[in-house]
């Protein structure tokens, strides 16, 4: 599509490592856009690419990027909603579904030589507490109630009516926490959600249960985290995304067996991932005939951007 549009596509060097910014310098040298993961756009990037145009991010999350160093240098930033909410809600019941039944310890186990038998809680008739009701979060809703869960729910923005209907039963944080035996968080990076999940949280949930994070690393303190497994209050975890990507070895993370880790891989599946990349070409596109798809647009004060500067 880039390439009919009048575009030369480079593809990307997956030798590199996007996350030093030396790197991802040299990988987007005279480029005018580009179709972004999660990797960070700085001040210093930014600064160093004076022609790029657009950063077209690959699903809904943005918080690699400085929105306000973009917008004064001209650059608009650009998600690809609505495209990978069922891909993140299957992959947060595949963790939750993997830590009920006690991995990733079996595994481990049987590859050790160690043929150890230990039963873990049925999922069916057990409570599932999401925060946050987005599209991923009504998604990951609908499998819970398949899988003969009951569901709450915290959203202050939601629709009391629409998640009554949806089998949702919208409670207040504290109840949340303290009735769920499985917490999934689906909230954005912001300032305020920042260590959402701290050792005060921690200890308001229910004794036994065991938190799924596919959305952003920063919402957990992973230290808190790790402390309350050590001590057995929670069960166990599955994380998807961490405070710091790619994780580092030396994570305390890596020291507890009843974490489920993933690398940041949720959202992937074949047809997101063509959904996704098609959305984001379509966006570059459409902003360089002039157009502005403001549906996918998360720059702030951009009214008056041309491609042209």
């Amino acid at each position: 599509m880039l390439n009919q549009a009048g575009f030369e596509v480079l593809p990307g060097n997956r030798e590199r490592n996007y996350w030093n910014a030396s790197e991802l310098i040299a990988e987007l040298e005279g480029c005018v856009a580009v179709v972004a993961g999660s990797e960070p756009y700085t001040v210093e990037v930014l600064d160093a690419l004076p022609e790029l145009r657009v950063i077209a991010r690959t699903g809904v999350g943005f918080d690699a990027i400085d929105l306000a160093a973009c917008a004064e240098r001209n650059v608009v930033v650009t998600t690809t909603p609505g495209v990978n909410h069922h891909a993140v809600a299957e992959h947060a019941i595949a963790l939750l579904m993997g830590v009920a039944r006690g991995f990733p310890d079996r595994d481990r186990l049987v590859r050790e030589g160690n043929w150890q038998r230990f039963n873990t809680p049925r999922v069916m008739g057990s409570t599932l507490g999401l925060v946050g009701l987005g599209r991923i979060g009504r998604a990951t809703a609908q499998r819970g109630i398949g899988l003969g869960m009951r569901v709450l729910g915290f959203d202050p923005f939601a629709d009391a009516d629409e998640m009554r209907k949806l089998g949702i039963e919208l409670v207040t944080l504290d109840e949340l926490f303290g009735q769920s035996d499985y917490v999934s968080l689906h909230l954005p990076a912001t300032a305020e959600t920042k260590h959402f999940i701290n050792a005060e949280t921690l200890a308001q949930m229910k004794p036994g249960s065991v938190l799924i994070n596919t959305a952003r690393g920063s919402l957990v303190d992973e230290n808190a985290l790790v402390e309350s497994l050590k001590s057995g209050h929670l069960r166990g975890a599955g994380l998807d995304v961490f405070e710091k990507e790619p994780l580092p070895l030396d994570s305390p993370l890596l020291s507890v067996d009843r974490i489920l880790l993933c690398g940041h891989l949720a959202g992937l599946d074949e047809e997101s991932q063509r959904d996704t990349l098609t959305m984001a070409a379509e966006t570059i596109i459409d902003l360089h005939k002039g157009g502005w798809p403001e549906f996918c647009i998360q720059s702030k004060n951009a009214s008056g951007w041309s491609w042209a500067r």
